[in-house]
C-alpha cells in the first residue's frame, strides 16, 4: 500500500479543502504520474483502490471518496465500481444516489478528524 497517498488523503479528511483532484494528489504525494498516459492513470486508480479496500477491511471509511475528477463534484465510475465490489450495491445505482457519496465523504471526515482515530490508525 502506498503510505504517502494514504497519509495525504488523511490530511485532506482532516483539512479544510475536504476534496482533492487526482492531479493534485499526484503533485502533493510526489508520485510523478501523468494522467494523460492510460497506464499511469490506471496505476493511480489501483493505488487508491488498494487503500480503500484495506480501509474498508479494517472497518474504516473509504478515503477514495475524497478524490474527485478535476472540474467535477462527483467521483468517476471507478469509485462506484470499487464500492460495488465492496458490497455497497450496484455501481450504477450508487452513482445516481447523490446522498451516497456525500455520506461517504462525511463519514471519512468525521472519522479522521477524531484525534483518537488519527493517533491510532495513522
Amino acid at each position: 500500500m502506498n503510505t504517502r497517498v494514504r497519509k495525504k488523503l488523511i490530511q485532506v479528511a482532516r483539512g479544510r479543502a475536504h476534496l482533492m483532484s487526482f492531479q493534485n494528489l499526484i503533485y502533493e504525494a510526489e508520485l510523478g504520474l501523468n494522467l494523460e498516459n492510460t497506464y499511469e492513470k490506471s496505476m493511480l486508480t489501483e493505488v487508491i483502490d488498494e487503500i480503500s479496500e484495506k480501509e474498508h477491511a479494517a472497518g474504516r471509511p473509504l478515503l477514495s471518496a475524497l478524490v474527485r475528477v478535476k472540474g467535477q463534484k462527483n467521483q468517476g465510475d471507478n469509485f462506484f465500481r470499487l464500492c460495488e465490489r465492496l458490497g455497497y450495491g450496484s455501481w450504477k445505482d450508487l452513482k445516481r444516489n447523490h446522498k451516497f457519496i456525500q455520506e461517504q465523504r462525511d463519514a471519512c471526515r468525521e472519522f479522521w478528524q477524531d484525534g483518537k482515530n488519527f493517533k491510532s490508525y495513522l
